[in-house]
């Protein structure tokens, strides 16, 4: 079988744009690939925001690694992982990369922000200087065993700064170490056709809906030339306003309400390979057993 960090990378040694799914869960992530996404993204908001906290580095590292455990246990499709700031300096990065690694997680991306950090998209956010963002690209390129585990390099300075800075900042990170460029909240139209052109390597888009960066179609992002791109939250905000709506109407009318998309049991079941554990229990249960087959 094909490595996971092998698979991520020939896909971006394609032509084409990849895109990789939000996911948060073990189950999201085999819904992500029963879909026929190539990827996933584990999401920090949305892992941070299952165990029912902000996404401001409230969750420890072991937490999150927990969690990307199961996804990529659940999955044979590779996962890009949001590792926030590395949770520390550059030495707790070359922990974070080794344990995400073990975990089964085929690339990450590091940010500039300063700890605690916020969501890309929120307003106030703080960053640190270059030379330590650096330092920490360093010692994630250096602590990968597999070379072809992906170190992405996200900066938050467009915000903080300005556009000129954020690209100053991801073409230093290439050149340290970093695999890829990731470019957080580019604020027009023609600031997100720019990044890839003002970048010396590939490009990552952060496709956030009603967020700071303006609405992009994939198609005219792989013209742009974007190499990935990432869908945010899509599926756990779904989920999380479906469940209000459902619970409210449940409230209103003492009613069973049926949900869009309604699943027996047996097929909610399916999802998470009741099937296969089925046919694996027969396979030992219904054996001849050994006192049987040796009187035959």
């Amino acid at each position: 079988m094909i490595r996971k960090t092998t698979q991520l990378k020939r896909l971006l040694d394609s032509d084409r744009l990849e895109f990789l799914m939000e996911a948060h869960s073990g189950l999201s992530a085999k819904i992500v690939e029963e879909a026929g996404f190539a990827g996933i993204w584990g999401s920090g908001l949305s892992i941070s925001a299952a165990f029912g906290v902000r996404d401001c580095n409230e969750l420890s590292w072991t937490q999150v690694l927990d969690a990307v455990a199961f996804m990529s246990d659940a999955t044979s499709i590779p996962i890009l992982l949001d590792a926030d700031t590395g949770y520390g300096n550059e030495l707790n990065v070359v922990r974070t990369v080794q344990e995400y690694e073990r975990a089964g997680v085929s690339a990450i991306h590091l940010e500039d922000q300063e700890f605690p950090k916020k969501c890309g998209h929120l307003d106030d956010k703080k960053v640190i200087p270059l030379d330590d963002f650096l330092a920490k690209i360093r010692a994630a390129a250096d602590a990968r065993a597999d070379a072809d585990f992906q170190i992405i390099a996200r900066t938050d300075s467009r915000a903080v700064i300005d556009f000129d800075e954020a690209i100053k900042r991801v073409n230093a990170a290439l050149e340290a170490g970093t695999d890829i460029a990731f470019v957080e909240a580019p604020q027009t139209l023609d600031e997100v056709k720019a990044v890839p052109k003002l970048v010396n390597g590939p490009c990552l888009l952060n496709v956030v809906h009603r967020g700071k960066t303006p609405d992009v179609d994939l198609g005219d992002a792989q013209a742009m030339g974007y190499k990935l791109a990432i869908l945010p939250t899509l599926l756990f905000r779904s989920v999380l306003g479906l469940c209000v709506d459902l619970l409210s109407e449940l409230k209103e009318t003492n009613k069973f309400p049926t949900p869009p998309g309604d699943l027996s049991p047996q097929d909610a079941f399916r999802l998470f390979g009741a099937d296969e554990w089925d046919e694996l229990r027969g396979k030992y249960t219904k054996a001849p057993s050994a006192s049987k087959a040796a009187a035959e």
